[in-house]
């Protein structure tokens, strides 16, 4: 478009629709901002845990480690710091080795048996058979009886004088003599290792019996359609589809027999003079003379508990595939 003026004919050009011009403010509603709630994620859901994990378990581990650095009486008196002073008294005391000893035999034996007598156990319950109902019900009653109360009953069986297994073997002419089962380490061991066995099966059977249970009959009528033996096919098949609930099972009682207290203190309480005791019983016996020593060997326990597990997992490869 041109414009005639005085001074001469100009161009002038006409506003295009391309020019800026300003946005429109938005026509629909402001977005809100997301609720608080939202806000966090799963953190309210894993609040109650997190909280439950710092009261029950990192506590106790600080003021553990803790206690073991100072001069505490039997009475609770503090007496300030004493460094490394009450490991050194620990790792001095000349019980401690065959109290190491021992919780190693008795660890590698209660958990060998158990997985093993389990295994069997839960193959024989994942059978047809009359009565599997009922001796599935009998199974339990270890589990649910008190482990402390159980191992009290068998340390009256036991008794010299009262028991009733010297009063059958004395009946059936087995034995001349009324024996004291539990006055001796040589004689209370396998009666601790067979009593921790006792109640330890019903958690591992049910745990390789669910395992079990989960393998798909498919698998099994494939095997045999292959031409695959019985033992082929527990070989190839059953062990390594069980291997999850095997490996579960065995770390839980790993744990739990490394650990374990009322078994021995209820039967023997670790006499005579600790050659029955595990690290577990030792240390409960230790806070009696001093709480602090106490405290360094279940700082000990603690980290071979640690270490254990680590190495277990690593070992089993809990997370890799089969190779």
């Amino acid at each position: 478009m041109t414009r005639v003026t005085a001074r001469g004919i100009h161009a002038v050009s006409s506003p295009s629709s391309t020019d800026a011009r300003p946005a429109a403010p938005p026509t629909g509603p402001s977005p809100r901002r997301r609720p608080l709630f939202a806000r966090l994620g799963p953190l309210p859901w894993l609040a109650p845990a997190l909280v439950l994990i710092l009261g029950v378990v990192v506590w106790p581990v600080i003021e553990m480690v803790t206690t073991s650095l100072r001069r505490i009486d039997t009475t609770g008196t503090d007496h300030g710091p004493a460094g490394l002073i009450k490991y050194h008294k620990l790792f001095s005391d000349p019980r401690l080795p065959g109290v190491l000893t021992w919780t190693a035999v008795w660890t590698v034996a209660v958990v060998g048996l158990t997985m093993l007598i389990s295994l069997a156990l839960a193959q024989l319950f994942n059978q047809n058979f009359p009565g599997r109902r009922v001796t599935r019900w009998a199974l339990i009653a270890p589990w649910a009886a008190s482990v402390l109360m159980t191992a009290i009953g068998f340390r009256w069986m036991l008794d010299q004088v009262a028991g009733v297994f010297n009063r059958l073997l004395l009946d059936l002419g087995l034995t001349d003599h009324a024996q004291a089962w539990l006055g001796d380490a040589a004689h209370a061991k396998p009666w601790l290792v067979l009593v921790a066995v006792f109640v330890s099966l019903p958690f591992t059977t049910y745990t390789l019996l669910a395992g079990l249970q989960t393998i798909p009959a498919e698998v099994y009528e494939a095997a045999r359609v292959d031409g695959a033996t019985p033992w082929q096919t527990y070989r190839k098949v059953t062990l390594p589809l069980l291997r999850p609930a095997f490996l579960v099972g065995l770390v839980i009682n790993l744990i739990n027999v490394f650990n374990s207290f009322p078994v021995i203190w209820g039967m023997t309480q670790g006499g005579p003079n600790a050659d029955t005791a595990t690290t577990t019983v030792f240390m409960y016996m230790l806070r009696g003379y001093d709480v602090a020593e106490s405290a360094a060997m279940s700082v000990v326990n603690f980290a071979v508990v640690i270490l254990m597990v680590v190495v277990f997992l690593k070992v089993s490869r809990w997370n890799g595939e089969e190779s």
